[in-house]
């Protein structure tokens, strides 16, 4: 059981702790220190739906649905295209740590509306957790739903790391120019994004 248990947490980590949409997202928060934690609980409870759902079998309907997959990936392509545009005009315009965040989200409902969409409108999230984990889950036979947990337990390290990690950061980012080279960052990491979604595969 415990070989399971730490294959999911190495199978989990090796898909998360990389540089993407969700992750940029939780990282800004927690410079901003804005709603940190409803987005990190956010962000946890979604991997851990998507992982026990691939551990049950769900993969195989997901992979079985692929019109539902295309509708999902053009809306992550207009939604990330969209996230990018702000964080780009944004960065084009100068201002202190304040104008930056005058410019994002600061309601908890945005914050958490934003976090929801950049995780549930990814078409990778559901390959990345339903099939890909879920099928090493159940390679592991009646070790699958250890497997689950240690792939949950990934999520809930890393993204208290991240977002609250990012605190430390916070100094940094009262200049007004570290927030426009964060934002040229973000948008060109989103709209990236979604032009891999878009041309991809």
């Amino acid at each position: 059981m415990i070989p399971s248990y730490f294959a999911g947490l190495g199978a989990s980590l090796g898909l998360i702790v990389a540089i993407g949409a969700q992750n940029a997202f939780v990282l800004r928060q927690g410079i901003r220190r804005e709603w940190v934690l409803p987005v990190v609980l956010v962000c946890m409870a979604s991997d851990a739906v998507l992982i026990f759902a691939g551990v049950a079998g769900i993969g195989a309907v997901v992979q079985g649905a692929p019109v539902l997959l295309r509708v999902i990936r053009w809306i992550g392509v207009a939604f990330l295209a969209a996230y990018g545009f702000f964080a780009a005009k944004r960065a084009l315009r100068p201002g202190s740590l304040r104008a930056a965040e005058s410019g994002a989200n600061g309601t908890l409902w945005a914050a958490l509306g934003t976090t929801l969409a950049l995780t549930w409108l990814n078409p990778h999230v559901y390959l990345d957790t339903l099939v890909l984990l879920g099928s090493l889950a159940n390679a592991q036979g009646e070790g699958r739903w250890t497997f689950g947990v240690g792939a949950a337990t990934a999520s809930a390290l890393w993204f208290p790391l991240l977002g609250y990690g990012a605190r430390a950061l916070s100094g940094f980012f009262a200049r007004p120019a570290a927030w426009r080279v964060l934002d040229a960052f973000v948008a060109v990491l989103m709209v990236s994004l979604a032009a891999l979604l878009a041309f991809g595969a």
